[in-house]
């Protein structure tokens, strides 16, 4: 492949092929090196000239696995057959059953373990368009009266925070049983404010991924 020619192509060829090995070899037991061997005959400087670090490369692959996922929730967020409260609720279900899910805990990164991409994380909770994006549907909501909260932003940013940091398996580890207790308490928490937005059938889900998660830990 002409690397210089064809910079895009060398950039999906770098992800595609880091995807496939986290994927069979989880990311902590993937290296540069690894990635680099099955390039084809790509040389680390390839990498690098797109790629600061691993973590880098591996924000890329998850950018890839939740490329649909943003699509349909974007569809969700313009829709107009939906109030705000409706609106809220499906993002949170396609969230839930996202079969990209399956895919991240399978790479099984331990957050902990890697505070460069622990930090990048952190701030895509509270600072990108997902939480812009919930902060928007509940002014939409409490426009069309169906959600009722004179704190949008900060109840966006504290939604994003809790869903995809404290019941997160890769940050706060927990068995499946107590991602439960987290998500229960979750759901109750929401339901005091109003938004009856989990329903009790979506809690097997969550407890499968802790579950997956766990294994892949091994």
């Amino acid at each position: 492949m002409a690397r210089n020619k064809y910079p895009e192509e060398t950039k999906k060829l770098i992800v595609d092929t880091a995807a496939r090995l986290f994927m069979e070899k989880g990311y902590d037991h993937t290296s540069i090196q690894d990635i680099i061997d099955n390039l084809g005959g790509l040389t680390k400087g390839a990498i690098y000239h797109h790629f600061k670090s691993k973590e880098d490369i591996v924000y890329a692959v998850f950018e890839k696995m939740y490329a649909q996922a943003d699509i349909d929730t974007k569809k969700v967020c313009e829709s107009k057959n939906m109030n705000g409260f409706q609106k809220l609720q499906e993002v949170f279900r396609l969230s839930i059953f996202n079969p990209a899910q399956n895919d991240v805990l399978v790479v099984a990164i331990d957050m902990i373990k890697n505070p460069q991409l622990l930090v990048i994380y952190l701030r895509d909770m509270v600072q990108t368009e997902s939480t812009e994006m919930v902060r928007r549907i509940l002014e939409e909501g409490i426009e069309d009266g169906s959600i009722k909260t004179e704190y949008p932003k900060e109840l966006a940013e504290v939604l994003m925070l809790l869903g995809g940091i404290w019941i997160n398996p890769m940050v706060y580890h927990c068995d499946s049983s107590e991602i439960v207790k987290k998500v229960r308490f979750y759901q109750h928490m929401l339901e005091a404010l109003g938004l009856n937005i989990i329903e009790d059938s979506w809690i097997d889900q969550i407890e499968s991924y802790a579950a997956l998660y766990q294994e892949n830990q091994k």
